[in-house]
């Protein structure tokens, strides 16, 4: 199937909201800014990346892609696919909840069940990326990721009257936290401190702080099994070298509970 001319004029994101929190403004005792990334075509910052990712794949001939993922970057890519005109295949670890995999096959794409964590998949994808034509898109390690994910921080320096005292951003595999720096250094932002959260049984990043180099964590034993990467990508602990990263691991509990209390909330 031939991708349409149109490929790659457009990024398939939008430009989300930035709106105030009142409760986390009261919360932290300084004002706490929320942008909106669940407003995007597919509910996460993901199609920014990987929607860029996807577009100049395309432009050099890619057949299909191939992406591994528990949800938010298997959306991104079937809905990316779907906009091209190209076939996917999204590769799933079996904890991946019926909920997503219909909205995968919704977007038209192929899901393959393999393995228990996003690792295993992703080792699944990468095989059958091996297939002439067939281009990985990886969920978070690649500079194309990063340069798609870089497109945030500039909107914030558009919507925001003054530069942040801090970002607070999760990691999973560390794709957001390389895209957010990238983006900081381009608006001249680099002395902003990042504050970057994870779960315990799932802090790879944290782990490699500690450790001073790449580690891999035994298992992903947080609740969040499709969001965490037992490594996290080596550009990550690059930028934590780089900048002023503060790591802060949670426990499974806590972070349930500020997403009710959240929700509750807002």
């Amino acid at each position: 199937m031939a991708a349409q001319s149109s490929r790659g004029e457009k990024p398939f994101h939008i430009v989300s909201p930035v709106l105030e929190s009142r409760p986390l403004s009261q919360a932290a005792g300084t004002k706490v800014y929320m942008k909106l990334e669940n407003v995007q075509p597919t509910g996460s910052f993901k199609i920014r990346g990987i929607g860029h990712l996807c577009q100049e794949a395309a432009k050099k001939g890619c057949h299909r892609f191939v992406c591994s993922s528990g949800g938010n970057a298997g959306l991104a890519a079937a809905y990316a696919a779907k906009k091209l005109g190209l076939p996917v295949t999204v590769v799933v670890p079996s904890t991946t909840g019926p909920a997503t995999v219909r909205k995968l096959e919704e977007l038209g794409a192929e899901v393959e069940v393999s393995g228990q964590v996003w690792d295993e998949a992703n080792r699944r994808a990468l095989e059958l990326a091996q297939t002439e034509g067939w281009v990985s898109i990886h969920p978070f390690d690649h500079p194309l990721v990063w340069q798609g994910h870089a497109s945030l921080v500039q909107e914030l320096k558009d919507m925001l009257d003054a530069k942040p005292d801090a970002i607070l951003l999760s990691v999973g595999g560390g794709g957001l936290l390389a895209g957010v720096v990238a983006g900081l250094r381009r608006v001249g932002w680099q002395d902003v401190p990042i504050v970057a959260a994870e779960t315990r049984g799932a802090h790879s990043f944290h782990a490699a702080l500690e450790a001073g180099r790449l580690v891999s964590l035994p298992d992903i034993t947080s609740v969040a099994k499709c969001l965490g990467a037992k490594m996290v990508a080596a550009r990550a602990l690059e930028c934590a070298q780089e900048c002023q990263v503060i790591s802060q691991v949670v426990e499974d509990t806590e972070a349930v509970r500020a997403v009710e209390q959240f929700l509750g909330e807002q």
